[in-house]
């Protein structure tokens, strides 16, 4: 019978204001490497301490990784709404602004907006 892991994506506060996204299988041990600066090559060692500010857990290595990788192109203000749990303003952010934009109007004819 194959054992069952959960796979974590996690968001970090840093001492100096920035958010780390990151994914690990194992989130204690992982978030106390950040908390006591194993690898001091890494993002949070001069930004220490860090809080947990979100974790979510996926049954599949693959979602986590995906979700992980959309969450590192987000803006500040969007995970901040994923993590206050505000889907509102988290929808609201997600609206593409850019002038290539590409919307279908009702009568199924593509228009730029």
């Amino acid at each position: 019978m194959p054992s069952y892991r959960r796979i974590y994506v996690y968001i970090l506060l840093c001492s100096d204001g920035t958010y780390y996204t990151g994914v690990t299988n194992n989130i204690d041990p992982r978030l106390a490497e950040h908390e006591y600066g194993i690898d001091k090559d890494s993002y949070t060692f001069k930004r220490r301490p860090v809080d947990l500010q979100f974790c979510e857990a996926f049954d599949a290595a693959w979602k986590a990784i995906e979700f992980e990788k959309k969450i590192k192109k987000w803006s500040r203000g969007k995970k901040k709404a994923l993590i206050e749990e505000n889907w509102d303003k988290l929808k609201e952010l997600s609206v593409c602004r850019n002038k290539t934009h590409y919307l279908r109007d009702g009568s199924g004819e593509g228009k730029i907006v």
